[in-house]
Parts: structure tokens; sequence; C-alpha cells
């Protein structure tokens, strides 16, 4: 998987700026020879660059005026500022204000470095750092997880007083994972001064033993509440997992008029189906769980009482599947890198699945993950990129996602359990489904 795909790059996502330590340059010059292939790439820097690097660039110019600057029409084009003995000096203001809106104009990839780190696996920024535009879009935060177990100095670390002041870990003492989240997630550190409208993304680079892509998917976990999307993996190993909050639509809008009665409040070892498909989905760490009503709405959000669920009402369930699944992505408002669709005629769909579908997608980032059981026979749940939202939004009528798997191509995640395929339509597949108890 490239660094495009685990970041979750979507057509123009405007200006980049990684800061950070443990690779920043290395990732910055990966991706935009990725981005060269599709168009022409922009590289800048509001700090400096060490000389040996401008050859990672197709072209470089140098510019204290925009009236200076003549764009490739592909490649790679670094634009900085004067050379100062081995060291490229920060690209002026008015130089960076023309490339962002040559970028925005254009839809130009323009990826700036934000940061200096010394070649160092960590860093805590100093009192001047990092130089971040107020109009970059997105922030790529990067840490070397070579770091750790190292002691705390300055040999490892850039501004090793400042990482133990704000991590509290004494300095020389090895250097933990909660040390590292700490700093990361810290308004002084990870999180200084990015734009507030900026999203983030932590890189936790150098996970190059599986001993540290364990670690890393941990701390991965944990920093998912401050940043959007975290990404462990090794840029030498070429091995990448992404790790974003993934969202569970319940729909459970349905009139259930071939059953005769409704379906979401049919008893489930106890329980009614929706209440029993939407803690499962919690159980799987699903973030939201939104559950879509309609049709006997008020008994089926009381049927879900207590559960931390968003409960939205679709007037528009009798025309169909659609509505609701728009609903759905609505409510989300692209909050999550991605959803799991939930039919609410079936209770018996185990958290595995959806844990295994959310791991195969964080590993791929593939745009619609199906269980396949049986060798040739897809199941339920679905899980859809958020790069399909937008196809799943234009869906009409009594249609589910389905209708768009001919626009994308769909990966099969290998599923060796028949109970999957059983949903509820008529009584006797009600029956079928009590027997299994």
């Amino acid at each position: 998987m490239n660094l495009s795909r685990a970041f979750h790059f979507l057509d123009h996502f405007g200006a980049v700026s990684f800061v950070g330590a443990g690779g920043k340059t290395t990732a910055l010059f990966q991706l935009a020879r990725e981005l060269a292939k599709q168009s022409a790439v922009i590289v800048t820097s509001t700090t400096h660059l060490g000389v040996w690097q401008i050859p990672l660039a197709d072209h470089h110019i140098i510019a204290s005026d925009p009236n200076q600057i003549q764009l490739a029409n592909k490649g790679i084009t670094l634009i900085t500022g004067e050379l100062v003995n081995d060291r490229t000096s920060p690209v002026n203001t008015a130089a960076l204000n023309w490339l962002h809106e040559i970028s925005e104009n254009q839809k130009i990839p323009l990826l700036i470095e934000a940061d200096g780190s010394r070649q160092k696996p960590l860093k805590a920024a100093a009192a001047h750092e990092p130089p971040l535009s107020a109009q970059t879009k997105t922030v790529v935060v990067v840490a070397g997880l070579s770091a750790l177990g190292k002691p705390l100095d300055d040999e490892h670390v850039q501004h090793a007083e400042i990482f133990s002041q704000l991590s509290g870990l004494p300095l020389a003492s090895p250097i933990s994972a909660e040390a590292v989240v700490k700093v990361l997630t810290h308004p002084q550190g990870g999180l200084k001064n990015i734009p507030a409208q900026a999203r983030r993304v932590v890189f936790l680079n150098q996970a190059d033993t599986p001993t540290l892509q364990s670690i890393g998917g941990r701390m991965a976990r944990d920093l998912l509440s401050h940043f959007g999307s975290a990404v462990v993996g090794s840029l030498q190993q070429d091995s990448l997992q992404t790790f974003e909050p993934s969202a569970g639509i319940l729909l459970a809008a349905g009139e259930s008029s071939r059953f005769g009665a409704p379906k979401q409040l049919l008893d489930w070892k106890g329980k009614p189906f929706v209440r029993q498909v939407a803690e499962t989905a919690l159980r799987a760490g699903l973030d939201p769980v939104i559950v879509v009503t309609g049709s006997h709405a008020a008994e089926v959000e009381s049927a879900l009482s207590g559960l931390p669920v968003k409960i939205i009402y679709n007037p528009n369930y009798p025309q169909g599947q659609s509505t609701s699944i728009h609903a759905g992505l609505t409510a989300l408002a692209g909050k999550a890198g991605s959803a799991v669709f939930l039919l609410a005629d079936q209770p018996q769909i185990p958290a595995e699945v959806i844990r295994a579908l959310i791991e195969s997608h964080g590993q791929a980032m593939h745009t619609i993950l199906a269980p396949l059981v049986q060798e040739n026979r897809r199941a339920n749940p679905v899980l859809f990129d958020r790069s399909a939202f937008p196809d799943l939004m234009n869906l009409k009528g009594d249609v589910g996602g389905r209708e768009i798997f001919s626009k994308h191509r769909v990966e099969y995640l290998p599923w060796h359990d028949e109970i999957l395929l059983l949903d509820v339509d008529q009584p006797q597949d009600y029956q079928t489904l009590k027997d299994l108890k």
C-alpha cells in the first residue's frame, strides 16, 4: 500500500505539511513521487533543507519573488529560498502564499516540509517551531519508533529537555511508547501550531519489526482521540497499516412488509433484533454507531434505550433503502474513514467479522470489502471506504450498496461461517434463525 492511500488522500486534498521527526523528508518525497505519476507536484519548505536533499526533486527553483517561479508541467518542482552553506533557506511568505493559490486554483498537490529534526527519530518543538502555514489543509506528524527503548537524550531526540518536560519522562530514561504518545498529543508537542481546520494524520514510522508494529498499533489506537488517522509502518520495508475510526450504520427503517411484523423488534436471545445488532457493532469497536429508523420508529428507539448510539429518523423510508443510506451518511458528516453497513434482520452477525473487516481495510484501504462464504457467496456486513460515500449518496430508490459494486473493485474477506448468509425475510427464516440457538 502506498503512502497516498495509507494517508487516505482523495482527489485534491489541498496543501499538506509534514512535521516531526523520524523520516519526515523521506515520507514527503515518497508521497510526492507517487503523486507525480498523475500530475505535477510542488514541494516547498518553511524551514531548512539539506542541499543533499535537493536531488530528490526533478526541478529546483530558488525564489524570493513569485514572479521568479516557473512551474514545470510534470514531475516534482522544489521551491526554496537562497542556499546558505549546506542548507536551503525557507521560502518567504509572498512565495508561499502564491504557491497555495496556484495549488488551489490548478489542483496541483503542494507538499510542505514545515519542521526540522537533524535526522533524529524524535523531537519536541522549540518555541519557534513548527512554522506551519495557516492555509495548510492536512498536517502529517511523523515520529520514529526506532527511538523506543533508547535513552532520552540529545542523540535520539531533538530538544530532549523539552520532550522530557512534555512527557514527564526524566532525561536519560528509556523512551517509552507512553511518553511518545503524551508528546504527540500535547498542545505544545505534536499538536502545536496545527490550524484548527486542518486534518491531522500521525505517521509512526520505523516500525521495522513485528514487535514495533504491534507497539505502534497500540499507540495508534490511543492517538485516534487526537488525530483523524494514524499510520504505522516502515518506509524502508514498504509496509503500512492505517488506523481510522470506522463507523457503523445500522439500517433499521424498513416496513417488513413481506414478513408481516416489524423485524427490528423480533426476539433474539432475549433481546430485540435491533438492539442485538447495535450492541454487536459497539462491541466490535465501530464509532460512531448510527441507527437509521423509519417504520415503527418509536418502538425501535425504545428498544435501543441506554445504548451509546446516534438515532436518526428517516422520514423518506417508504421511498426505499437508499434514503436510509443517505440519512446515515449525512449524520456521519465525514467523521470516519469507512463505514460498515449492518442490517437489522441479521442479529447473528458476530463482532469478530466486523473487526476482521476493519483490520483488513486498514492494511490495504480497499474501497469496498465484503465477507465471502463458501468461496463464491458474498455476505453481509459490507465495509465501504469513504471514497465510495459520494456514489452511495447518489443512490436512488429501493437499492442498497451493491448497486455501486460495478463502479469499484470489490475485495473479499474469506469467512468460513455460513451464519453470515442468513437473513429474515419470511417467518420460516426466523424459525431457522431461532433453531441456531
